[in-house]
C-alpha cells in the first residue's frame, strides 16, 4: 500500500460514523491526551525502567500470577530472550514451535540468526500443537512454544483440556513451555479460565500491549525471578533498556483498566457479527464461531476490488465495513481479518447484512 493510499484510507476511516471492523484512528495529540488515564502525568518519568514501567511490570505479574515480569520495547526482543533462557538452562539448542507462529512468520527467524537456535515443527496443520505431537518429538527440545491465539491460522485456540495436556506433555519430555501470548488477553472467554490460570500452565509468557488493549507499544516477559534476572541482563545486551518509556507504560496501564474488562463483550459480539457476515453471498468465516473477537472472512472477489469498495463506502456513506483484503490461495477468493471492538458493539445482524449488501454492491471487478 502506497503512503498516499494509506493516508486516504486512514482519513476515510477516521471520518466514519459507523465502524464494523477495527477502531477509529487517533492522532498523536489524542493518544497523549489519553495517557492521563494510565497514571499521574504530574509524577516523575521513568529512568531506565523504574517509575511507571516498574508499576506496569508489577501489575502484569499480578494479573498473570507470576513471580516477576520484565518490560521490553518489542515482543520480538522478549521472545528471543525467552528462547535463549530455555536453551541456556537445558543445553538444548532446538525449540519446538509452529511454522505459522510469530517466531517463524513475523520475526524473520531472529531466534536462529541472533541466538544460533534451530526449530522443529511438531505439526504444520493450521492449529495449535497437541500433546501427542509434542510427545512424539524425535529430539530433545529446550522450549515448546504455543501462540495463544494462533493468529496466522485464523486466531484459533485449543480447548482448555488440550492446552493443559500439551503443556504437561512438554514438561514430561523435559522442555520448558513458553506462551506467545501477544493476544492472550482475548483468549480467556474461549478457554474459560483466568489469565493467571492460563499463564500458570507455562514457564514463561509474553504479552503485547499494543495488541488488543490499545497501548502505544511495548511488551512484557513474565515468569520466575530467575527468568526476570536473566531477561534484564539480555534486555540490556539487546539494546532494549531505554532511557524513558513512560508513554508506552502509561498507555498500557490505561488499556489494562479500560479495554481489558470489555474483551468478553467483544468476543460475544464477534460471534453475532461473524454469523451475519457468513450469510453474505459466497462468504466464508473461520473459525465459525470465532474463538476470540477476531476472525477471518473470505469473499469471492479480487482483493483490490474489495478494498476499493470498502474505501468508497467509507468516503461516500461514512460506513467502515471490512478492509485490508488480500488475494487468497484459492483462485477468485480474497481474505480479510475482522476485529470486533467497541465501535461494533451497537451493530445488529440486520445492520451487518444491510451494510454488507451496500458494500458488495460497490464491488467492480476489472
Amino acid at each position: 500500500m502506497s503512503h498516499n493510499t494509506r493516508q486516504r484510507r486512514l482519513a476515510a476511516q477516521r471520518a466514519c460514523d459507523h465502524i464494523l471492523s477495527g477502531l477509529r484512528p487517533t492522532t498523536m495529540r489524542e493518544r497523549l491526551a489519553d495517557l492521563d488515564a494510565g497514571g499521574d502525568l504530574d509524577g516523575q518519568p521513568d529512568f531506565y525502567g523504574d517509575g511507571p514501567v516498574a508499576t506496569l511490570e508489577e501489575r502484569v505479574a499480578e494479573l498473570l500470577g507470576t513471580e516477576a515480569a520484565v518490560f521490553f520495547p518489542t515482543g520480538t526482543m522478549a521472545q528471543q530472550v525467552a528462547l535463549r533462557y530455555g536453551a541456556d538452562r537445558t543445553g538444548h539448542p532446538t525449540v519446538a514451535l509452529h511454522p505459522l507462529g510469530h517466531l517463524e512468520a513475523d520475526e524473520r527467524h531472529a531466534y536462529a540468526n541472533l541466538s544460533g537456535l534451530r526449530s522443529t515443527w511438531p505439526t504444520t496443520e493450521p492449529r495449535n500443537l497437541t500433546a501427542e505431537e509434542i510427545t512424539a518429538l524425535a529430539e530433545p527440545v529446550s522450549t515448546v512454544v504455543m501462540e495463544l491465539p494462533l493468529r496466522n491460522a485464523g486466531f484459533v485456540l485449543p480447548t482448555w483440556d488440550e492446552l493443559a495436556a500439551a503443556a504437561a506433555a512438554a514438561h514430561a519430555v523435559g522442555a520448558r513451555v513458553h506462551f506467545d501470548g501477544a493476544r492472550v488477553w482475548e483468549s480467556t472467554p474461549y478457554l474459560a479460565h483466568t489469565l493467571n490460570e492460563i499463564a500458570g500452565l507455562a514457564d514463561s509468557t509474553y504479552v503485547s500491549f499494543y495488541k488488543t488493549i490499545g497501548g502505544i507499544s511495548g511488551a512484557v516477559l513474565a515468569g520466575t525471578t530467575d527468568l526476570a534476572s536473566y531477561a534484564r541482563i539480555w534486555r540490556r545486551r539487546y539494546g532494549g533498556e531505554v532511557f524513558q518509556q513512560w508513554p508506552a507504560a502509561l498507555s498500557a496501564l490505561a488499556g489494562l483498566d479500560t479495554e481489558l474488562p470489555r474483551i468478553p463483550d467483544y468476543v460475544r459480539h464477534a460471534r453475532t457479527v461473524a454469523a451475519a457476515l457468513s450469510a453474505l453471498p459466497g462468504a466464508r468465516v473461520h473459525p465459525e464461531p470465532p474463538h476470540t473477537h477476531r476472525f477471518r472472512l473470505w469473499l469471492p472477489h479480487p482483493a483490490q476490488a474489495l478494498n476499493d469498495a470498502a474505501l468508497a463506502l467509507a468516503e461516500e456513506e461514512k460506513v467502515w465495513f471490512v478492509a485490508g483484503w488480500q488475494d487468497a490461495a484459492v483462485p477468485g477468493m480474497a481474505m480479510a481479518e475482522v476485529t470486533v471492538a467497541a465501535p461494533a458493539l451497537d451493530w445488529t445482524p440486520d445492520d451487518v447484512a444491510e451494510a454488507g449488501e451496500r458494500f458488495l454492491g460497490r464491488v467492480v471487478e476489472q
